[in-house]
């Protein structure tokens, strides 16, 4: 799978409901979740406050720092986001409890070498996390995270994996930002063809977005990635693999913007193996990120 080298340079970019389904994680989750942001701090207080608003999944809010406001569509030429997307789904999930990875055993096997693990079979009611998670319980053995992102991004080699992709992911969760009012829908030509677009339509929720990120680098950051909230920490790692972090970077001063580019490097070079082995860590989610930056 594509992903970027590296961080991502600095571009020119110009600045310019239907309740959704509640991210329902198990309580164990949220307690944990609690745990590593500092006991209920104020990265919690922030999600509280979305939770009475519209809550957007990782998916979605990957996807959204990727759209152009006005057009509609991500880069023609990122080719990183789709395998990012996928990485999101897996992440999610285990959020929710429904995954988990196999135990590290005494042979202390590295994160990409363990085994992706059904943990709960209940539905999510979100219709792709839902797909993956049946894709999941399915198989035996198991798969490894990097297979998994390989397998639902349609990458696979071996045609018996094939079944696994999951089709029209940017399309199925741009229609979701849809009936959550963030985007609506229009068609363009593009002279050959006509192509469906998805143009901002809430500018306060990719304002809010946008500024999460920026904070959680710059007057959110509390140095310790254990003590961040998962779901910003993740929004970072994968946004970074789906080529789209810049986007939210690009309106800060250069001060700023060396600040929380230096701050995004020193995440990415974190030992992932040691994250994920400390009390109360997602090793899933470390998985994911170390598929990512291997």
């Amino acid at each position: 799978m594509n992903r970027p080298d590296g961080l991502i340079q600095r571009r020119n970019v110009p600045k310019d409901a239907q309740e959704s389904n509640r991210l329902n994680d198990s309580d164990d989750e949220k307690k944990s979740r609690r745990h590593s942001s500092g006991g209920g701090g104020d990265e919690d207080d922030m999600e509280d406050g979305d939770s009475k608003e519209t809550r957007l999944t990782l998916m979605e809010e990957v996807l959204l720092l990727g759209l152009k406001d006005k057009e509609g569509y991500t880069s023609f030429w990122n080719d990183c986001i789709s395998s990012g997307l996928r990485g999101c789904i897996l992440i999610e999930l285990a959020l929710r409890g429904r995954v988990e990875l196999e135990k590290a055993g005494l042979r202390r096997k590295s994160l990409l070498n363990r085994k992706v693990l059904l943990r709960s079979e209940q539905p999510t009611g979100d219709v792709l996390l839902d797909e993956a998670l049946k894709h999941v319980k399915e198989t035996d053995p198991p798969e490894t995270v990097q297979s998994w992102i390989e397998y639902l991004s349609g990458e696979s080699w071996n045609p018996l994996k094939l079944r696994y992709q999951l089709r029209n992911v940017r399309e199925r969760l741009a229609k979701n930002l849809v009936e959550k009012g963030v985007l609506t829908t229009e068609k363009q030509n593009f002279l050959v063809f006509d192509m469906t677009t998805h143009p901002l339509t809430d500018n306060v929720m990719k304002t809010k977005l946008v500024k999460k990120v920026q904070d959680s680098v710059l007057s959110r950051w509390v140095g310790d990635p254990q003590r961040m909230d998962r779901r910003v920490l993740s929004l970072i790692y994968l946004a970074h693999a789906s080529d789209v972090l810049e986007n939210a970077f690009a309106p800060l001063s250069d001060d700023d913007y060396e600040v929380a580019m230096k701050r995004v490097r020193d995440l990415l070079d974190l030992d992932l193996d040691v994250e994920a082995a400390k009390p109360n860590a997602n090793d899933l989610m470390w998985s994911v990120f170390a598929a990512f930056i291997k």
